[in-house]
């Protein structure tokens, strides 16, 4: 038998005669008019004419009327909107508070409605347009495979450029790659004396470089495992870092740059399997290179940062020195580049297109870096124990002196800076410290935008998803964590090792973790 539901209801009537009198019913607020005025981020230039809306028309909306303002009503771009804050309503950037008021929903919920009341309808608000990738992310939340194998620490993982493979080094002496198809270990690249402490692709995907404790650089063949001839020698204490050349300068037979313990910087030859030069002015241990595709030689300059407290730029060409810098207090650890991520991957983008020669490689990767520094030129970062950064334009700003000024100085962290790295597109820049939190900037004028708060211990090391819309860590709390560049705020908390996590790095929509509890974890959507 069919359950029957029971009638609706009566409405209750009210007579006119009657004691009892009908609710009142608030009356529909409508909201607001307000005037809007589009600007493009890029250029610091106005879309067009400001424009009179109500103040809860729908992002989407703004959307749609900012790529009309600019022509793009074709092929439309998706864009974030934000909107700055006054300096007099911002907190101090100690308190973490961000300086700008991103647009999730609408003006009137996500800017007038805001606790800092910086803004009333009689203002023009002028709305940031900040161009987005047409591809997005898919953030991760699960572990895919917890892969075993290493007998002491993870120190280091490296995705390829493609993501297709995955290296990773360790206290054991060895490093692995692994099939990220199967998530199985492909290769054990055994031959190092000594811990490896990194491992670097070359940006085609056809070698593996690696360093180690023993003071030796080895250059693996990805496809075999196999070693590509002796070791490289000639450092007398462990490498800290290594460097290939960048594809469009070099795409048959690109160099690799090794730094050390040693206060040197070496240049290595894959072909004669020599070092070419070797940059020897730093009076301490050299912590990091990175090897750019600026500056007026043909074949890129290198930074190098040291212990002695200066960041140089030398000449690719030859190895002379081009400038110093030394404007930090403290140990310089951690630079970063704006162009790292076209570095890294070459000829390789979101398409997936297979070059079929190195000419073609060379000329895809040449437009990519091309299309990075249009409007910016190479920016670099630099992170000491001094506890700030500095934002350096190296070659894009002429001095009375010929030396270069910092373009920013970025204060706010309250212990050392253990890690910076600049979002794939450039607008951002990241850094991680051993205050327990990461720190958002501005990646053209460093200027601080938020802190990223929800570690509960240093935080080691952070990577970019190629959307640039999502940031990972790794902390010493054993957790690695996603956070959401839209909201500032924490994605997803990723648990499971059972202790200090090293290592992170993300490509396309896979993470790689690995630390103490001598596991890699790879995470997937």
């Amino acid at each position: 038998m069919a359950t029957l539901l029971p009638p609706p209801k009566r409405a209750k009537i009210y007579h006119e005669n009657s004691q009892i009198q009908a609710p009142l019913t608030p009356p529909v607020q409508s909201a607001p008019m307000i005037v809007v005025q589009f600007v493009s981020e890029d250029e610091e230039t106005l879309l067009g004419p400001a424009v009179n809306l109500p103040a809860d028309f729908s992002r989407e909306g703004l959307e749609a009327l900012a790529n009309k303002q600019s022509g793009q009503e074709d092929e439309p771009v998706p864009f974030q909107f934000h909107v700055r804050l006054p300096e007099s309503a911002t907190d101090d950037k100690h308190s973490g508070a961000p300086t700008r008021l991103v647009v999730s929903t609408s003006l009137l919920q996500d800017v007038l409605a805001h606790p800092s009341k910086a803004f009333t309808p009689e203002d023009v608000l002028k709305v940031y347009c900040s161009p987005q990738s047409v591809f997005r992310v898919r953030p991760a939340t699960r572990c895919s495979s917890t892969l075993a194998g290493h007998g002491a620490s993870i120190l280091c993982a490296a995705f390829s450029p493609t993501g297709r493979l995955l290296a990773t080094g360790s206290g054991d002496t060895t490093a692995r790659l692994w099939d990220l198809n199967t998530e199985l270990p492909s290769h054990t690249l055994a031959g190092h004396k000594g811990w490896v402490l990194c491992v670097e692709w070359e940006a085609r995907e056809r070698k593996l470089a690696t360093g180690g404790h023993d003071g030796q650089v080895r250059i693996w063949d990805p496809k075999s495992g196999k070693p590509l001839g002796d070791a490289l020698k000639g450092h007398t204490k462990w490498i800290t870092s290594l460097a290939w050349e960048p594809i469009h300068i070099n795409a048959k037979n690109p160099r690799v740059a090794s730094s050390s313990k040693d206060n040197t910087v070496r240049v290595w030859s894959t072909v004669t399997r020599l070092s070419e030069f070797v940059l020897g002015g730093h009076t301490a241990s050299v912590n990091i290179v990175r090897w750019g595709g600026g500056g007026p030689g043909k074949n890129g300059v290198l930074y190098t940062a040291s212990s002695d407290r200066s960041v140089r730029v030398w000449d690719a060409d030859n190895g002379k020195v081009v400038y110093i810098l030394k404007d930090h207090a403290h140990w310089v650890t951690t630079l970063a580049l704006n162009t790292d991520f076209v570095l890294r991957t070459g000829p390789y983008d979101h398409m997936g297109k297979e070059p079929t020669s190195d000419e073609e490689a060379l000329a895809l990767a040449l437009a990519r870096y091309e299309s990075i520094t249009a409007s910016t030129p190479e920016l670099l970062i630099s992170g000491s124990d001094d506890h700030t950064l500095f934002l350096w334009s190296v070659f894009g700003v002429e001095t009375a002196t010929g030396q270069p000024k910092p373009s920013a100085r970025l204060t706010g962290h309250q212990r050392q800076v253990s890690h910076v790295g600049f979002s794939p597109d450039g607008r951002w820049a990241a850094s991680a410290g051993f205050d327990n939190c990461l720190r958002v900037w501005d990646g053209r004028t460093g200027k601080y935008v938020a802190t990223l708060r929800g570690h509960v211990a240093p935080v080691y090391r952070l990577a970019w998803s190629a959307d640039s819309r999502l940031l990972v860590s790794a902390s010493k709390d054993s957790t690695v964590k996603i956070w959401n560049l839209k909201t500032y705020k924490l994605h997803t908390d990723l648990p499971g090792h059972s202790d200090e996590v090293y290592c992170v790095d993300f490509v396309a929509d896979k993470i790689v973790s690995g630390g103490r509890d001598q596991t890699v974890k790879i995470w997937k959507n």
